[in-house]
């Protein structure tokens, strides 16, 4: 049974959210190991990731999902489903090739491009520990293709429930490392690893190996009929080919500034690397909880739309998931912004300056990355990939740019790439929205505009009742462990929620309507029922 676009985004999103907070505990285990005592050598775990992760973005990743949904779609929607079938079992074995080739040249590779490209600031130590440490998570964008592609065919059937699952194993894997393999590993009292933070990176391997089992459990009585073979007559797999490259170069390039930046900050301090990355990651939570979730869930209703000759519909359905993603955004950028400090010290006993600062700068980022998922995907669903990637290629270049005037030039430190990262988030959404206005006619019309003004008045005011909360509820001194912190922050932001939805529902935003119904449904159901 497929499950509706809300359906869907809310079970995506609140995977993340588990998901993420495995992650928080992941990191917090990390960084209380590691962030004080080695920050080299966490600095060298983060630097390790950066290539295989880079392979895996530009081969596969959201470049899959978006050129394969689609085309795949088209062939089960005209009940051809032996085409489907072909096509699958040719993305999987073709991933599945051209991604170990990509994992054993990392391995052959791994010491010039730490040397060279993304840790040429560490020491010999940091950077010889990164190579082993390159080389044993160079197998991650091979197990990572096949999975990516078992799952990118259940989303275009409507099942998203292993798939939302496969992040959070994949963290339970990191987190056994962590916890069990960085102590060394002794098997009927031989000793075939010494531990170290090395464990952490076979606990990577593990999360890897278990994501991809979970994700194919999802294939069960999907009539999946797989050959080892690749169809290269296949038009949906020509077609899904000639799609492809455009989009891998988008992810790349998109990639590439993370590359850029972890190339950078390898050049400051030692743990700088880490901090930036934190903040990255603390970041991107509410982006992949309201973006990347709602984006997903409704990129096969979108695609399907169009296949179905209702472009109309299309625009209707854009404009309400538009409306939603910024209605959600908005506030939650502003109350991340306000208990930055809370948040990060979530995954650092006691907090640290330097990431709350970075993530304080990354907040407008928070908005215009989570709008930007379902704007670009507006043209993937019209099948046009290159649109996205030349405004793509444009802010990443100034991206680079600036990240490298504001921290080499200016001598603004890790905070020069937040902000450049934050300025071009906004920059690129606003030229992808010009675009789209001229393409979609009536997409931006008055009643939307208002209402994005009403939403952004409202944000106001929350912010105003956020920052009184925070004043209220400050960290003290004797708050360093989670427990100590957590129920001052989530008073802060029940509160700040309850006043948005309040506001919202005075300025008559629909958007805040289900919420109130289902409060009130809650409290006085039984009441109504009698």
């Amino acid at each position: 049974m497929k499950l509706t676009i809300q359906l869907a985004a809310a079970l995506l999103a609140g995977s993340t959210l588990m998901s993420s907070g495995l992650g928080f505990f992941r990191d917090r285990l990390l960084n209380g190991y590691y962030f004080d005592t080695y920050p080299l050598g966490i600095d060298a775990y983060t630097v390790a990731f950066t290539i295989p992760d880079f392979m895996f973005f530009i081969l596969v990743s959201g470049a899959l999902s978006v050129t394969f949904i689609p085309v795949f779609n088209q062939r089960l929607a005209s009940g051809n489903k032996k085409s489907a079938w072909e096509l699958s079992t040719s993305m999987v074995n073709f991933m599945a090739l051209v991604t170990l080739v990509a994992s054993i040249l990392i391995i052959i590779f791994a010491e010039p491009l730490v040397r060279y490209v993304v840790g040429p600031g560490l020491d010999e130590s940091g950077r010889s520990l990164a190579i082993s440490m390159m080389r044993v998570i160079a197998v991650n964008p091979f197990l990572f293709a096949v999975a990516t592609v078992i799952a990118s065919m259940q989303q275009a059937v409507g099942r998203f429930t292993f798939y939302a699952l496969a992040p959070t194993i994949y963290n339970i894997g990191i987190i056994i490392g962590t916890v069990f393999f960085t102590g060394g590993i002794n098997i009927f009292g031989w000793q075939i690893f010494e531990g170290g933070i090395m464990g952490v990176a076979l606990g990577v391997v593990l999360g890897s190996i278990l994501q991809l089992l979970v994700s194919s459990i999802g294939l069960m009585g999907l009539g999946f009929d797989y050959r080892f073979k690749i169809y290269w007559k296949n038009k949906g797999f020509r077609e899904v080919l000639r799609l492809l490259p455009p989009r891998s170069l988008d992810q790349g390039a998109d990639y590439l500034n993370s590359i850029v930046e972890i190339n950078i900050a390898s050049r400051m301090v030692a743990g700088t690397v880490r901090a930036y990355q934190q903040a990255s990651t603390l970041h991107m939570l509410p982006i992949n909880l309201i973006g990347v979730a709602i984006s997903t869930a409704a990129f096969p209703k979108m695609s399907e739309r169009l296949a179905e000759g209702r472009p109309d519909l299309f625009r209707s359905e854009l404009q309400s998931i538009l409306r939603v993603i910024i209605w959600l955004a908005l506030p939650v950028a502003t109350i991340t912004y306000f208990t930055r400090g809370y948040l990060v010290n979530f995954i650092k006993n006691g907090g640290d300056t330097l990431m709350a600062g970075l993530l304080g700068a990354l907040v407008v980022a928070i908005l215009f990355r989570s709008i930007y998922h379902i704007a670009a995907r507006s043209f993937y669903a019209q099948q046009d990939t290159k649109t996205p990637l030349y405004i793509s290629i444009v802010a990443i270049s100034l991206n680079i740019g600036l990240a490298i005037w504001f921290t080499l030039i200016l001598n603004m430190g890790a905070y020069g790439l937040a902000w450049a990262q934050s300025i071009v988030a906004c920059l690129e959404v606003l030229t992808l929205f010009y675009v789209m206005s001229r393409r979609i006619k009536g997409l931006f019309n008055l009643d939307f505009l208002h209402a994005i003004s009403r939403m952004a008045s409202a944000t106001a005011f929350m912010g105003i009742v956020s920052y009184i909360m925070v004043q209220l509820f400050q960290l003290g001194a004797s708050d360093q462990s989670f427990l100590a912190t957590f129920p001052k922050f989530a008073t802060i932001v029940v509160v700040s929620c309850v006043s948005y939805v309040w506001f919202s529902r005075m300025l008559k935003l629909r958007e805040s309507g289900p919420i109130v119904d289902r409060v009130k449904s809650l409290l006085f159901g039984r009441a109504h029922s009698n």
